[in-house]
């Protein structure tokens, strides 16, 4: 019997996309490939291709809005939910205050949570509605 193999994506080596220390971006980002966040973000961050696109926040790093990349790895902070269809690693100064939803999760001592961790291999979108309210679809 043969199983139905689902597209499995790798994290993006690359760094496409920098926002540099001292930086606020206020408004939601969309971006391909690597993006690296050392700033602060002020709105929702998600990869344009939901199977590919890898985000780093440095320890300098923080995003107040959700997140929705499929490859993420943390060690700043973040004030909004996760969403990973691939691998999320948080690193030991890692600070979240929301719930991440992940296919494969790593975790170093260190790192904070406030949130629930989700296991979901089809993990959800969060979606900006005009109007400024969010939405979840699963």
């Amino acid at each position: 019997m043969k199983r139905n193999k689902e597209r499995t994506s790798k994290p993006v080596e690359t760094i496409d996309t920098l926002v540099g220390s001292g930086s606020i971006l206020q408004g939601d980002l969309e971006f391909t490939g690597g993006l690296r966040i050392d700033g602060h973000i002020k709105g929702h961050v998600s990869a344009q291709d939901s199977n590919n696109g890898t985000l780093v926040l440095s320890e300098s790093g923080i995003i107040e809005g959700d997140v929705n990349v499929p490859h993420v790895v943390i060690n700043g902070t973040v004030k909004g939910n996760i969403a990973s269809t691939g691998h999320v690693e948080l690193q030991s100064n890692a600070k979240i205050t929301g719930d991440i939803h992940y296919k494969a999760v790593e975790m170093e001592l260190g790192a904070v949570l406030n949130g629930s961790l989700v296991s979901d291999a089809s993990a959800p979108v969060y979606d900006v509605i005009p109007g400024g309210a969010d939405k979840n679809e699963a």
